[in-house]
């Protein structure tokens, strides 16, 4: 009876060393974060946008200096040009075709204000004296009708949230309000008297152009059919025209458009929203 007692608690001594054993020599588990595509699912989204432009430019722009008869003297660049910061809204149409691709139609609207600078190599007027020259201050501004088409492959959702990369092109109708150049006297070899002349107005024109975009971005699934989305986007706008020749210079003959771009470069900081529809 004592040898069977000793023996089973031997035994019972070596399988608890064995599990013990068995625990030390498994792996510890892993956690992963929640991959899925159900957050994403299928159909018909609206969407509403707005957007920060933290950076903007225009490539490029010249005018044409007039001379005697209307005929074009010279082809001046502005020594600078540069947008104010603004604000864009917009909306549009999508489909989610499965899992990881959807396309969607939108329409953005975008306001902007322009100043520049420039000089010519020749006196503002015939009361200077030679060995001056002519600087102007210019300003106006533009609003913008964009429409375009978008693809964007999502990336799989991660606890809610999903990474998007997409691309879009379409047109854009860039619209310049009228713009105000300011001459003014600089000295040079000869001494200017001071002299800051009148404004000078030149009709904007308007003119539909080739437009494309990049962007990137993240969603998050607020319900399973509304989602906040936060994304950053590129857009280049092709080069137009900008402005009409003065009435005085029109009196002259000149004719056509006076100034021009080689295009506008957008960069937006977006977030907007997005409802499943059916």
């Amino acid at each position: 009876m004592i040898r069977q007692s000793a023996f089973a608690f031997l035994l019972s001594l070596a399988m608890a060393g064995a599990q013990g054993a068995l625990a030390m020599d498994l792996p510890p588990p892993v956690y992963a974060p929640e991959i899925s595509t159900g957050g994403v699912g299928q159909g018909w989204y609206m969407r509403g946008d707005l957007g920060y432009t933290g950076w903007s430019g225009i490539s490029a722009p010249s005018y044409n200096v007039v001379g005697n008869g209307g005929a074009v003297a010279a082809v001046e660049s502005f020594d600078d040009a540069r947008f104010d910061r603004h604000f864009a809204y917009g909306g549009g149409l999508g489909y989610q075709v499965n899992d990881f691709l959807r396309t969607d139609a939108t329409l953005d609207f975008f306001n902007a204000s322009f100043s520049g600078s420039s000089s010519i190599d020749a006196p503002c007027n015939n009361a200077q004296v030679a060995g001056t020259s002519c600087g102007f201050n210019h300003s106006g501004s533009l609003r913008g009708i964009g429409v375009l088409g978008n693809v964007y492959a999502d990336l799989g959702t991660y606890d809610g949230l999903t990474p998007y990369v997409g691309a879009g092109a379409g047109v854009t109708e860039v619209k310049w309000n009228s713009a105000s150049s300011t001459p003014f006297c600089v000295n040079g070899t000869g001494t200017c008297n001071g002299t800051t002349y009148a404004a000078q107005a030149n009709e904007g024109l308007d003119n539909w152009r080739f437009t494309y975009a990049l962007m990137a971005g993240v969603s998050y699934d607020i319900t399973s059919s509304m989602k906040l989305d936060f994304g950053y986007r590129y857009s280049k706008i092709a080069g137009g025209d900008i402005y009409d020749y003065s009435a005085a210079e029109k009196a002259l003959g000149a004719s056509g458009a006076k100034a021009s771009d080689s295009g506008l470069t957008r960069q937006e900081i977006r977030a907007g929203l997005r409802i499943t529809t059916w």
